[in-house]
């Protein structure tokens, strides 16, 4: 079990990414794409990360809009691992 980030170490790591919010214990960003295929392209790609770190996203798919939601389910809360998961999601974005 990963251990939990406190508030101060969220709110830091938020400063660098920007997008991303904190709602409660998850962490949160929608995507905007011009279309379906754009936005399902992204959403394999986030698989594949997401499959590397062996940590995986909840992922509401919305036509051309693509919502995001972080939190390592097994600590209760947001870890390290949902920061990099974060990360690694908004690198896929170019």
């Amino acid at each position: 079990m990963a251990d939990l980030l406190s508030d101060i170490e969220i709110q830091r790591e938020l400063g660098s990414l920007p997008g991303w919010a904190r709602r409660a214990d998850v962490l949160t960003r929608q995507y905007s794409f011009r279309n379906f295929s754009e936005s399902m392209a992204f959403v394999n790609k986030v698989a594949d990360s997401a499959e590397a770190a062996n940590h995986h996203p909840d992922i509401d798919i919305r036509y051309s809009k693509v919502t995001l939601t972080l939190s390592t389910h097994d600590s209760g809360g947001i870890t390290q691992k949902d920061i990099d998961l974060a990360r690694a999601i908004d690198s896929e974005k170019d």
